[in-house]
């Protein structure tokens, strides 16, 4: 039996493309004395993801040119001699994109595939669920009666953190979107009060339509003219929580700063970048919290699943131009 691996063949410039992919057949791993073999079932496929094809020293090591892209998974447990795992056993890890891993028990996580559904755990539930809220509650310190504008609020981390913020008690919620598609989800199912079109009309006049009264925090998904249009809106002491700067990631020349920010002095607003590693204390509470607005349906999820592990780069293409609603998905 064939494993099949997808590695790094080249670091793009700009734009990623196809050529920046090698899939590869391979003998199915061998698992070690005290390790798992897991057949993925499920990956996950991030904006992140971008940076570490690059070079550039950054928060994660740079992915190996010729080396398999390691990305967040769930699989099935095949071959195991550890106490606490089983063959049959769900867990998440990692070690994506590739059809087979070999696992220390201490990089699997073991999940009960009957408590949500289990993709659910590579998103609302996992990772990208829990940078939403420690993005709003503990980095941006979201207070009862606040204005929050979300960028990217049709994505997998924006959609939860504008949910979030009305459960908390916000007084007004306001997303941006790529499409009038996603516009109508974030208002009509998700219960955001407004939300624009990025595209119709330029993001600093839109946000000022849709918030008069200004905002109060800012949840960045996006940078750019995102980031200064939130800043024009910015009421005093406002905060703004750095999530990503998806507008900037396929740029070959430093992108400009903010050119109005300037305004930091007058309106004394904060802005500050989040790692979700940083605020892995709140997962407890995190879930306690969600868990149940998923279980009963109050929060709401969407997720653009692609089949085929070998699929998996064009998914990643995809994600970078906007093509998903809600969490990319590659079921493998």
């Amino acid at each position: 039996m064939s494993a099949l691996e997808i590695r790094l063949a080249s670091r793009p410039h700009g734009t990623p493309t196809l050529e920046n992919f090698d899939l590869v057949d391979v003998d199915v791993p061998t698992p070690g004395p005290g390790q798992l073999l897991v057949r993925n079932t499920w990956l996950s496929v991030d904006p992140y993801m971008r940076g570490r094809m690059s070079s550039a020293k950054s928060y994660a090591a740079p992915y190996e040119v010729g080396k398999v892209m390691h990305g967040g998974a769930i699989g099935e447990v095949v071959k195991s001699d550890v106490d606490g795992f089983a063959p049959g056993d769900t867990v998440l890890h990692g070690l994506g994109w590739r059809t087979h891993a070999v696992l220390d028990p201490k990089h699997a996580t073991k999940i009960e595939p009957g408590a949500a559904p289990v993709p659910a755990y590579l998103g609302v539930l996992g990772l990208t669920g829990l940078t939403a809220y420690a993005g709003l509650f503990d980095v941006a310190h979201l207070r009862e009666g606040d204005t929050v504008f979300v960028s990217g609020a049709a994505g997998a981390v924006g959609s939860v953190a504008g949910q979030l913020a009305k459960f908390r008690g916000s007084k007004r919620v306001i997303g941006s979107a790529g499409t009038a598609e996603k516009v109508r989800w974030l208002t009509d199912e998700l219960g955001f009060d407004a939300a624009f079109n990025y595209k119709d009309a330029p993001v600093t006049e839109q946000l000022a339509k849709a918030a008069p009264d200004g905002i109060d925090v800012y949840f960045d998904n996006v940078g750019g003219e995102h980031l200064e249009a939130a800043i024009d809106s910015l009421n005093l002491h406002g905060r703004i929580v750095v999530c990503g700067m998806i507008s900037q990631y396929n740029a070959t020349e430093p992108t400009p700063a903010p050119r109005n920010l300037s305004q930091i002095i007058a309106k004394r607003f904060t802005m500050r970048g989040m790692l979700v590693g940083d605020h892995q204390h709140l997962r407890q509470e995190f879930v306690a919290e969600v868990a149940p607005l998923v279980a009963d349906g109050r929060l709401k999820y969407s997720e653009t699943v692609v089949d085929g592990v070998r699929n998996a780069p064009q998914a990643f293409l995809d994600l970078l131009a906007g093509a998903n609603t809600g969490k990319m998905l590659v079921r493998v």
